[in-house]
């Protein structure tokens, strides 16, 4: 018999890290989720831009169980078939001649982040090891990662960090500029700030950043563990800029909330992760990677990658609408189905209040900082659904609006 849990078993057992809501998920199917008491819900979150593909997709379903009767796990002491086609299948869609399997973002970062300093020490010396980030920025919560990130509360109370690591203001090549020399192994950015409040890069700044990595024998990582596999509208946000990173970083939809992640790169940089400076023990397991493979398949094509426009014109279009009656956004912003709503300077700090009233109205959405409402639904998100979804959040703008004149 199954024990019966609640939201109270969260605080007796776990530990205190996440602060979740009372609403306990129990079912899902496509863009539709439903908690312990039945209440449905319209999902615009997406596990944090994870179920690409929504819930219980028939496919996936039946990927996992058949791959679930044959084998599950070898670690890397052997490869394994379902690893070695999405290796491939990644590296024939990118840039890339070579993939390493992990878990998640994080994982995949923490590689690309070693990859780079050893890279750097193998052709250039010791003394090349710094690496520039970007203000806001958000990488994962690895001690390197959250130095890397450009969110100093991340690191808080978990200092002495990695050194060797600088930070400037995203979209500002002068910055760059400035800080930039030949000591410099990587410079690391997302080409949209995702946790930092869904912003674009722009697309010269990208092309400058190129230039100066070239200029200075640095790589240029990418980190598209947020932004990738579909969710701008092509397979990789990279794509839409004109530039081509050396190092890329995958996870999230890559597994539709299967764990899962990658780093992708080129064989000559590739070449600095011999045998034994780094590894995984799940990284690349059967099942990870069948599941992922499937994903693939099904995102990378025109249907999926040329909905993600046609659903960010709708989304924009909802959010809009609702802006002019209600005047709560000062600006609407993303790539694809990757959107943020940043809230007027009179409900600053108040972005959560639209998620937590949403939710009572049977909607999944996400905040990015505590000024921006984030979206980052299905990439086939059914139309309805996306218009459902909306009358649904305009009953709770309403009602963040009405309690915020009567504060």
């Amino acid at each position: 018999m199954t024990e019966q849990v609640t939201r109270a078993t969260f605080d007796e057992v776990m530990v205190p890290n996440y602060a979740p809501s009372a609403v306990i998920p129990v079912r899902g199917e496509g863009s539709r989720v439903w908690d312990k008491e039945g209440k449905e819900y319209i999902d615009f979150a997406g596990g944090i831009a994870v179920t690409a593909l929504g819930h219980s997709h028939p496919t996936l379903v039946n990927v996992m169980r058949e791959q679930a009767g044959q084998l599950w796990h070898l670690s890397n002491v052997m490869t394994n078939e379902p690893a070695l086609r999405l290796a491939q299948k990644l590296t024939d869609k990118t840039f890339a001649d070579r993939v390493f399997f992990c878990n998640s973002g994080g994982e995949a970062n923490e590689a690309a982040f070693k990859l780079a300093r050893r890279y750097a020490f193998d052709h250039y010396g010791p003394e090349k090891n710094e690496i520039i980030a970007f203000n806001k920025s958000f990488h994962g919560r690895t001690l390197f990662t959250v130095s890397v990130g450009g969110q100093p509360k991340y690191k808080e109370g978990f200092e002495p960090t990695p050194a060797g690591i600088n930070h400037c203001d995203y979209n500002n090549i002068d910055q760059l500029k400035a800080l930039i020399s030949d000591k410099t192994c990587a410079v690391v950015m997302e080409p949209i700030q995702g946790e930092g409040g869904i912003i674009p890069a722009n697309v010269e700044f990208a092309k400058q950043v190129r230039e100066l990595c070239d200029q200075h024998n640095a790589l240029l990582v990418f980190d598209e563990v947020q932004s990738g596999v579909g969710r701008t509208g092509t397979f990789f946000a990279y794509e839409q800029l004109g530039v081509k990173p050396d190092v890329l970083t995958s996870a999230k939809a890559l597994g539709n909330g299967f764990p899962v992640g990658a780093m992708l790169t080129t064989k000559d940089i590739a070449a600095s992760l011999a045998i034994g400076t780094h590894g995984s023990t799940y990284g690349g397991n059967p099942m990870a990677c069948a599941i992922a493979e499937a994903v693939v398949d099904i995102i990378d094509t025109p249907e999926v990658l040329g909905g993600v426009d046609k659903r960010h014109a709708l989304f924009v279009a909802g959010l809009t609408a609702i802006n002019e009656k209600y005047h709560v956004f000062k600006d609407i912003r993303g790539m694809g189905l990757l959107i943020g709503a940043e809230v007027v300077d009179s409900l600053k700090g108040n972005a959560k209040a639209f998620l937590v009233e949403a939710a009572k109205e049977g909607l999944f959405v996400l905040v990015a900082g505590a000024d921006v409402l984030r979206f980052a639904p299905s990439l086939i998100i059914p139309e309805a659904d996306i218009a459902e979804g909306f009358v649904r959040l305009e009953r709770a703008v309403a009602k963040v609006v009405a309690d915020n004149k009567a504060a």
